[in-house]
């Protein structure tokens, strides 16, 4: 219940502390008072997206904080449970709007997001007006509103899951039909493709090794015949090893009759010859590696020479043509298990449809419950209200699937018997379109526990015992709850438990709206400026006598 609102500098109001009660509301004043401007301030700070201009010339700063009592059990304490705020008996919401368009919003004194606000006004306030913003005359949201009503949510839950089953399976199968299209349009080439490398079967590596042995044995010829005569220079008979061995036995066949001065050269030969032999035994290496047969050369750039023809008709690096092979296998491989596959996603696409078909015809059936139920309760709604021979009627006709299922839901209204019925918001005149919408909404919130209704002029062109059967319904709407109600109706102000003035007036210059709540004095004449007009009479005094004492 919302048990205070506190309003400062926003619009045309400097200062408002209004403290509201269970029961029916009623705001009453003239037209452009400020009436609305009440419901701008209390949408500002449920975090409304509303009109940006609302901080009052002159102003720094706008501010409204509005107070709501929350019961054991409320649905906006799971709300705050959610966003990780102090849950408590009394709830308090705060929202500043600075002069540069900046807005800043407190909950039980912690900063909190619009996003917050909105989630706890859903459960707080409930708005409707003649031209009901809650979607109440938008076709589009009627089968959410049905689904609301009936209690759908959890099979509209399954259904959505349902679809999205449905809808990733036909993804897959949709890209895997395109894989294996794509697949068999190039398989005469990936058969020959694979067919030239695994004939060729190139190895890492392969390339380089090849290039260096084909350098290698282009280079022997012109460098055989130097590295042989090294050889023989090394190794012949009047070569440097036999040159050297002779001097080392000379050198030690004396070297007792020279004492100590023949050792180190001795020594030094010794270590050279074994190098002398290390370099002997590399150059015949080199000669035996140099020797090959004559048709090795062209053997060699054969192969090499169709590694790389080969790379370059691929488009890759020599050494990738074995993982390039590779890939090419596994594109065949899929390709011959692309009907197999298909088949198995077929398996899969039909089970998620089967589900998705259940669920959907489920959801219609409970909907066709659901209409039923809600076509009965608006009737009984509609006789209080001086339309007992109107007939509203929730219609379900087959829709294009989709996650919330194969139903277009669709309120329409006969407002005479044998009339044609229409869509509610053409059908229905305007104090008949206030008394429909009066009636769904009755329909509609008659389960929510907690919330503040408020009705903005719903008794807009009704007069009479028309808008005295709207003001009785409201009345017995707001008993055990709370309704505020802003009217330009005798009959409905009348039968409020709490009655509140809003006026305009002008002060050094400045206009400013004040609301004040009237006693019983002070309602008979604000009633009777309902009645009869600016000059409130003796008659009008005693019409509203006989209102408000009925």
């Amino acid at each position: 219940m919302l048990r205070g609102l506190d309003i400062r500098d926003l619009l045309i109001i400097d200062r408002l502390e209004l403290e509201f009660q269970p029961g029916l509301n009623v705001l009453t004043g003239e037209t452009g008072a400020g009436k609305s401007i009440l419901l701008d301030s209390l949408g500002f700070v449920l975090g409304w997206r509303g009109r940006a201009d609302l901080v009052r010339a002159g102003a720094e700063q706008g501010e409204v904080t509005a107070v709501f009592d929350l019961p054991d059990g409320h649905p906006a304490r799971v709300v705050l449970d959610d966003a990780g705020f102090p849950v408590e008996d009394e709830l308090v919401l705060r929202r500043v709007n600075r002069a540069d368009g900046r807005k800043t919003a407190w909950v039980n004194d912690r900063r909190a997001s619009g996003e917050v606000l909105r989630a706890l006004s859903d459960t707080l306030v409930e708005l409707h007006g003649q031209q009901d913003d809650r979607g109440l005359l938008n076709p589009r949201v009627h089968r959410k509103l049905l689904d609301e009503f009936g209690g759908l949510g959890s099979q509209v839950d399954t259904t959505r899951t349902a679809w999205r089953d449905l809808s990733r399976a036909a993804t897959a199968l949709d890209q895997a039909r395109t894989d294996l299209a794509a697949a068999q349009a190039e398989e005469e080439f990936l058969r020959h493709a694979v067919a030239e490398l695994d004939a060729l079967a190139p190895e890492p590596g392969e390339d380089a090794e090849l290039d260096s042995r084909r350098r290698l044995m282009q280079a022997a010829e012109r460098i055989g015949e130097d590295i042989t005569k090294a050889h023989q220079a090394l190794s012949s008979g009047e070569g440097a090893e036999a040159r050297m061995g002779d001097a080392l036995r000379w050198l030690e066949g004396v070297a007792d009759q020279a004492g100590d001065t023949l050792d180190p050269p001795i020594s030094a030969l010794g270590r050279a010859l074994a190098e002398l032999g290390d370099a002997v035994q590399g150059v015949e290496t080199a000669l035996d590696t140099l020797t090959f047969n004559p048709h090795e050369l062209e053997t060699v750039e054969e192969r090499l020479f169709a590694i790389r023809a080969m790379a370059r008709k691929h488009q890759v690096a020599p050494d990738e043509l074995g993982g390039f092979a590779e890939d090419l296998r596994a594109r065949l491989d899929a390709l011959d298990a692309g009907a197999d596959a298909i088949a198995g996603l077929e398996r899969d696409m039909a089970t998620a449809q089967s589900h998705y078909d259940n669920a959907a015809a489920s959801l219609t059936r409970s909907r066709s419950l659901a209409a039923t139920a809600l076509d009965n309760s608006m009737s009984g709604e509609l006789a209080p209200l001086k339309m007992e021979r109107a007939v509203f009627t929730t219609q379900i006709t087959r829709s294009e699937a989709g996650p919330d299922g194969c139903d277009q839901v669709t309120f329409t209204v006969a407002t005479n018997p044998g009339a044609p019925s229409g869509p509610l918001n053409k059908i229905a005149s305007g104090g008949e379109l206030s008394r429909f919408l009066l009636a769904l909404k009755v329909c509609l919130t008659r389960e929510t526990d907690g919330l503040t209704l408020i009705f903005d002029e719903i008794d807009r062109g009704v007069g009479g015992a028309t808008a005295d059967a709207v003001g009785r319904r409201l009345a017995s709407l707001s008993q055990g709850g709370q309704v505020l109600v802003v009217t330009h109706s005798p009959q409905v102000a009348a039968l409020g438990d709490h009655h509140w003035q809003v006026q305009k007036s002008v002060s050094q210059g400045m206009t400013l709206t004040t609301v004040s709540p009237l006693d019983s004095t002070a309602r008979i004449d604000e009633v009777a400026r309902m009645i009869s007009g600016d000059t409130i009479t003796d008659a009008g005094r005693a019409a509203a006598r006989e209102l408000l004492g009925g």
